[in-house]
């Protein structure tokens, strides 16, 4: 919160993966700097070209049928993580789980922390190299994660009140993909996006009218050792505040819609 003040920001969404473990404590220290914090979470679900994720925003991190539900996904994923770490051991590279857990902390463990720990323990020279050798799809290393469906996460998310944003879709997705997805309870795109072209946002924004689904767009940040073409700078997105209004008032109407 202290660096996206100084990024000159007016609100923020934190939206770790597969869990809201900060959130509290983000919208209390961005509440004292004047920074909006939206409550979020993304999720990955099934898509028809293997991965889809999902952005939860307007999520109240105590809910408890999203904190089960969210428990369940992060145990599949250390469960994942135990998996890769033996694929690795058995290549003969000096790494175990405790050095994942380690660069993982209280998030949920997944490929970059793996690759964190490859980078670290100087099996790798950098991330991109970790997943490149070991950890990409098709790489000795590589496991499947498992996936819930859309309908089961939109579902979950609507009921808690929030909106189900897909994110980063870039060129996948063809119009009558999307409107597959909002008829299993899509709200919206992310638009702008650091690996997207002006086309693809273009693209994007003009099927968001034409199906009326919400945009949305953001750096999305994670943290200053994975810049590049997929992540950017925090701040360094150019999002206009009137999406995140429109997004609250979207959000308000479906929870008076509520029976």
């Amino acid at each position: 919160m202290r660096r996206a003040h100084g990024a000159g920001l007016a609100a923020i969404a934190l939206t770790d993966h597969d869990t809201t473990a900060g959130v509290p404590e983000a919208v209390g220290e961005g509440a004292r700097r004047g920074v909006r914090v939206v409550s979020g979470c993304e999720f990955s679900v099934k898509a028809p070209w293997g991965e889809l994720h999902l952005l939860g925003y307007f999520l109240p991190p105590d809910d408890e049928r999203l904190q089960v539900f969210l428990t369940r996904t992060r145990t599949a994923r250390l469960r994942r993580g135990e998996q890769m770490v033996g694929r690795l051991q058995q290549l003969g590279l000096d790494i175990d789980i405790a050095h994942v857990a380690a660069q993982a902390g209280e998030g949920a463990l997944g490929r970059p922390h793996v690759a964190r720990a490859l980078v670290e323990r100087g099996i790798t020279p950098d991330i991109g190299e970790a997943f490149a050798q070991y950890l990409g799809r098709g790489r000795p290393a590589f496991v499947a994660k498992p996936l819930p469906t859309l309908v089961e996460v939109t579902a979950l998310v609507h009921a808690v009140g929030g909106l189900a944003i897909a994110a980063h879709l870039g060129e996948r997705g063809s119009e009558g993909q999307i409107r597959q997805f909002q008829a299993q309870g899509l709200d919206g795109l992310e638009v702008r996006h650091p690996s997207h072209s002006a086309a693809t946002v273009n693209r994007l924004t003009k099927l968001a009218e034409r199906l009326g689904l919400a945009v949305s767009g953001g750096s999305d940040w994670h943290g200053d050792t994975l810049l590049g073409e997929t992540h950017a700078g925090l701040g360094e997105m150019d999002v206009p505040l009137e999406w995140l209004e429109t997004l609250e008032h979207r959000r308000t109407k479906g929870v008076e819609a509520e029976p």
